[in-house]
């Protein structure tokens, strides 16, 4: 491999430590099928950048922030559950993506390619993993309170409504940090299934974290570990999620044993 595929490897496992560890509150605040559909707002921008013919990543990077702010804006105004107003916002994204997004360009838009990357964009990456990671270690117990309940940790102090807003802000700076290897359409199952897997076995949030980053670690691995010298697909996205479907699949296994 030349510098541009490590550096994407590289890139790839931050983009998997900042998922490992968002996706323990997605799934601690019933929000994984909503989560899933996030990814999916980066689509229009990625369509009209390929029209375009920029990088993607910009136009992605703009209709998943717009979304995800309108998404609180839904929530806020109208008192809808945030999967009603992600599920709102993603119908319309889907469509107007799918509309735009060149026919040759559309499956790198949904699943990603397997590309190198420049050391700028590496650089940028690895700094949206870091801030993911020290933003959720900032908001852990905030998080963690308003997940139980909003009422107690609006009397604490907490201003539940923006913290929901950070929260999916951060999130989707993590879908953006994958999308260039797992597309609009998987870039949120690395954050998904880790999480279920390791919550079979985590009974402290400490743990939970360590587990998820683990398994999605590992799912990067493997994801570039048997595409390069086995399946040969032009991006690793489907492999990576197969194996961690896999470790999911096993872990509830093992929980049954147990």
């Amino acid at each position: 491999m030349h510098e541009g595929h490590i550096l994407l490897l590289f890139l790839a496992l931050c983009f998997a430590v900042a998922a490992g560890l968002i996706g323990c509150f997605a799934l601690m605040k019933r929000m994984l099928l909503a989560s899933d559909v996030i990814s999916h707002l980066a689509l229009p921008g990625l369509g009209v950048a390929f029209l375009m013919k920029v990088n993607p990543l910009y136009g992605g990077a703009i209709t998943l922030f717009l979304g995800t702010f309108l998404v609180w804006q839904l929530q806020k105004k109208t008192g809808l559950a945030t999967d009603a107003s992600i599920g709102v916002v993603f119908a319309a994204a889907l469509a107007i993506g799918a509309a735009v997004t060149p026919r040759d360009d559309l499956i790198d838009a949904l699943f990603g390619g397997l590309e190198s990357v420049s050391r700028l964009g590496f650089a940028l990456g690895a700094a949206a993993s870091v801030a993911v990671a020290i933003a959720v270690f900032l908001m852990k117990d905030r998080l963690t309170l308003s997940t139980f309940s909003t009422e107690l940790a609006a009397s604490s102090g907490v201003n539940v409504s923006r913290l929901d807003l950070v929260y999916l802000l951060v999130f989707s700076l993590t879908v953006l940090i994958g999308l260039r290897f797992m597309g609009a359409l998987l870039a949120s199952a690395l954050v998904i299934l880790p999480a279920a897997a390791a919550r079979q076995f985590a009974d402290r949030l400490s743990r939970f974290f360590v587990i998820s980053v683990v398994i999605s670690v590992a799912s990067i691995l493997a994801g570039f570990f048997f595409n390069t010298y086995l399946f040969h697909l032009s991006t690793i996205a489907p492999v990576t999620v197969m194996f961690a479907a896999l470790v999911f699949a096993g872990s509830l296994a093992a929980r049954r044993a147990w």
